[in-house]
């Protein structure tokens, strides 16, 4: 990064130091230490020291980059810091890495989580009981799967890694199941094998654009699909769920898809404005996490309709749920990512410890169980505003949550 500091200074003309502010620095998140900018520029007249504080420096005392609004969080944002204390570089460095880490650790509560269905499928396919596989619902392991891939490109997009790595094993688990629902023939074949079509496309073309290997025109196209079919799939999960009580039907996801398809189309036609064109680009992100949202108020749908069900219910598998969305909460916040957080906090309040309260509820898990969840959560919900806070050098937690949602 500091090569990129001195090479844009020496083509800016004397006295202009504005490129200092690194507004698209297309490196790494970490902050520059002080001793990076140890040293003078310039001839005996025009001499700069980098650390003096003035109007032109990074470090100038205190420094200021948006944070990401709603309708721009599929925009790359390498610096997303908001207002940083210089003083507190140190513990804003020791949260980015720790943060970090708390998101790639989410790996391992969701390889739990589909880790035992898998195998179980594979003792059913030995043993040639290909009929238990059919109590797997391959379309709702397919809305998960296509919502995982959306992720995957929004995160592959913003190069975080361990991101990309949570979605790339949900995508790569939940295919496995679908290959097992296959061989069962549980899952129609033509329908697996668009699937596996789709999916090989996906990883192939969100890793050649995470490494910065793929054409701009390429990625776009991908974009758009991902985009109108996000936005196709949700209407339509969002109307099955309160079948029979509404007629069934395909009209909500037939009118969304040409909505999208419209919308996609006159974006690329320059025939919206900036506004509505940011809106489209937003939409495959959203709908992805609007998707993993709708889970739990399916979820919840269905203990309110047929309580007994929530005896089939693993309380295992609720607490792994809230503890791989909790891992992730941290950074969503400390990168002031308003669309991560929001789907990570609601799959830990709702989808994981909202299903935990209903198990409870019916006398399914122990007090003891219910009560070292529930302080659980609130202490790490209340450590990761604490320790943001600490980072930028806020004296109230509640800014960094003032800052996610309406920006410094």
């Amino acid at each position: 990064m500091a090569d990129s500091l001195f090479s844009s200074l020496a083509a800016k003309a004397p006295g202009d130091y504005s490129s200092l502010v690194f507004r698209n620095c297309p490196f790494s998140s970490r902050l520059l230490t002080p001793k990076s900018f140890s040293l003078q520029l310039g001839g005996s007249k025009g001499k700069l020291n980098v650390l003096a504080p003035s109007q032109y420096s990074l470090v100038s005392i205190r420094r200021r980059v948006d944070p990401i609004c709603a309708l721009d969080s599929d925009v790359p944002h390498p610096l997303h810091k908001g207002s940083v204390n210089f003083k507190s570089t140190k513990n804003y460095e020791q949260w980015d890495s720790l943060t970090a880490k708390f998101s790639g650790g989410a790996n391992i509560p969701f390889l739990l989580l589909q880790l035992p269905q898998i195998i179980l499928n594979a003792r059913n396919l030995l043993a040639g009981n290909k009929t238990a596989l059919f109590a797997v619902p391959w379309l709702g392991m397919l809305t998960g799967l296509l919502g995982n891939l959306s992720l995957l490109s929004y995160f592959a997009k913003k190069r975080e890694k361990e991101a990309v790595l949570v979605q790339t094993l949900g995508v790569v688990s939940i295919y496995v199941v679908l290959t097992q629902l296959a061989m069962a023939e549980a899952m129609p074949f033509p329908y697996f094998v668009a699937t596996s079509v789709v999916i090989g496309a996906g990883l192939i073309l969100n890793f050649l654009n995470y490494y910065g290997k793929l054409n701009a025109i390429i990625w776009q196209f991908w974009e758009d699909f991902i985009t109108v079919g996000g936005l196709s799939i949700l209407p339509q999960i969002m109307w099955s769920t309160f079948v029979p009580y509404i007629p069934s039907s395909i009209l909500p996801g037939a009118i969304s898809f040409v909505l999208a398809l419209t919308a996609v189309t006159m974006a690329r036609m320059g025939k919206l404005s900036e506004e509505g064109a940011k809106f489209v680009g937003a939409i495959s992100g959203w709908t992805a996490t609007l998707l993993f949202m709708w889970m739990a108020v399916s979820q919840m749908w269905t203990n309110f309709l047929n309580p007994d069900n929530i005896k089939g219910l693993s309380a295992t598998s609720m607490l792994l749920a809230m503890i791989g969305n909790g891992l992730m909460i941290p950074r969503a916040l400390f990168i002031r990512d308003l669309m991560w957080f929001t789907g990570s906090t609601w799959g830990t309040l709702f989808y994981g410890y909202g299903n935990i309260v209903s198990i409870y509820l019916f006398n399914n898990i122990s007090r003891e169980f219910f009560l070292a969840t529930t302080m659980g959560l609130i202490l790490w919900l209340g450590m990761t505003l604490w320790r943001d806070s600490v980072a930028y050098g806020y004296n109230s937690p509640l800014r960094s949550l003032k800052e996610l949602v309406f920006g410094p």
